[in-house]
């Protein structure tokens, strides 16, 4: 399926890179489509990813559309995707002018049958995946909430769209926001993990915290994220007993969510090391993930230094 691209409801060029701009409006002009779609595949594909996990009908259809979007762009070499064992060649030479494109498709996806907040994260690389965040050119993501939204960060900084679909078909982009950062006050914090599982020195920090901030957890790392980066505070899928290495995995979901956080003025952690220097062994790896306002990141980070 070919997409249309999605441009700026104020008409001017987009300031970033070119074709990280071009994937983000593939993206968004994909969005309408997937939310569309969502009522009438709420259920079981009979699938597993390639993390061994069971894929919703969702879950492939969103895959799929991304997938033909994306890899249309020019200037993107490679496509991968968390629902893909491996990436799809788009025809260019990534690291030597083309780039590697990671997307979630659907993440918080368990959250589709019970009608919650879902969304997209996309990383644009630089390099061959596996790859650090530091080969990062722009992240985004898209949150299907009562409004649908676009958070984009590139080395100019970090901004919030909002996806519209015009009465003539088109999918635009407007800035609501040009230079999204975190508040210094914070007020929400948000951990996932079974609280039975968490580590014991994350459950201190999580005590002293939870006097301290309010609880925002929804199940969907975009839709806790942008919490975070709306009112100020931490997010947090932690190392769990049973799962030392997390749950999240790099390459699609912490390093795009890291360089979002970090470009809107926050700090993003393995719980020792910044995300973005997390050396990967494969594409599919996984990895605690703390990010937020960068106090308390710091603090958490002396919390599990002391376990």
């Amino acid at each position: 399926m070919t997409v249309p691209d999605a441009p700026r409801a104020d008409g001017g060029a987009p300031d970033g890179d070119p074709t990280a701009e071009a994937v983000f409006d593939a993206v968004a002009a994909t969005a309408p489509e997937i939310r569309a779609a969502l009522p009438g595949r709420r259920v079981e594909s009979g699938t597993e990813n390639a993390s061994g996990e069971s894929v919703l009908a969702g879950d492939l259809y969103a895959d799929e559309l991304l997938g033909d979007a994306i890899t249309a762009v020019d200037g993107v070499g490679s496509f991968v995707s968390e629902e893909r064992e491996t990436a799809v060649d788009a025809g260019g030479a990534v690291g030597e002018g083309a780039y590697a494109v990671a997307i979630d498709p659907l993440d918080g996806s368990s959250n589709l049958r019970s009608n919650n907040a879902m969304g997209t994260v996309v990383g644009v690389y630089d390099a061959p995946l596996p790859a650090t965040g530091r080969d990062l050119v722009a992240a985004s993501y898209v949150l299907y909430g009562p409004i649908t939204t676009m958070v984009v960060a590139d080395e100019s900084g970090v901004r919030e769209e909002v996806v519209t679909r015009e009465d003539d078909g088109d999918v635009e982009r407007s800035v609501v926001e040009a230079d999204l950062r975190l508040p210094d006050d914070p007020l929400v914090y948000g951990f996932g993990g079974r609280v039975p599982d968490w580590p014991a020195a994350f459950t201190a920090f999580a005590r002293e915290v939870e006097d301290e901030l309010k609880l925002r957890y929804g199940g969907a790392m975009v839709g806790d994220v942008n919490q975070v980066l709306t009112y100020g505070g931490i997010f947090a899928y932690p190392a769990l007993v049973d799962a030392p290495r997390g749950k999240l995995r790099l390459s699609f979901e912490a390093n795009p969510i890291a360089y979002i956080v970090e470009r809107a003025g926050g700090a993003a952690t393995d719980g020792e090391t910044d995300i973005l220097d997390v050396e990967p062994d494969g594409v599919h790896d996984r990895v605690p993930l703390y990010v937020g306002n960068e106090a308390l990141v710091e603090r958490l980070e002396d919390a599990l230094a002391d376990e």
